[in-house]
């Protein structure tokens, strides 16, 4: 049987996915939101370079100091599995790798994540003692 459809028209018949839209919007927030957050870590970095240990302790303790890494790495994290994500999905075809990816992508970059930030909140709230 032939098929006298055009590409427009099975194209038309495929449907849309009706995720991108809020994928797209969160990547763009996300990066917008790492934008001052970035710039803050740089001036830490560049001022946690002229100090010693004890003195990284003490800025770590300071609550804002604290607080702003914690939202750093969070949405750094979340920003780097969102980006990630859209790559395994638009280029890699194989439904079970694909899957796996995907996954593997969630868990490492969730791991890491809570890793990260566990680490400053147990040296902001006990000074760093191990």
């Amino acid at each position: 049987m032939a098929n006298y459809r055009t590409p427009l028209s099975r194209a038309r018949g495929l449907g849309s996915a009706k995720h991108g839209a809020g994928h797209w919007i969160s990547e763009r927030v996300s990066s917008i939101a790492l934008v001052p957050l970035v710039i803050w870590a740089v001036y830490g970095v560049l001022r946690l370079a002229a100090g010693d240990y004890g003195f990284a302790v003490h800025w770590v303790q300071n609550p804002l100091n604290a607080t702003l890494t914690v939202l750093t790495l969070a949405i750094s994290f979340w920003h780097m599995q969102a980006g990630l994500r859209v790559v395994v999905e638009d280029y890699i075809h194989k439904a079970l790798t694909k899957s796996g990816l995907l996954i593997l992508n969630l868990f490492v970059c969730g791991f890491s994540g809570a890793l990260a930030i566990f680490s400053i909140l147990k040296v902001a709230l006990s000074g760093g003692a191990f």
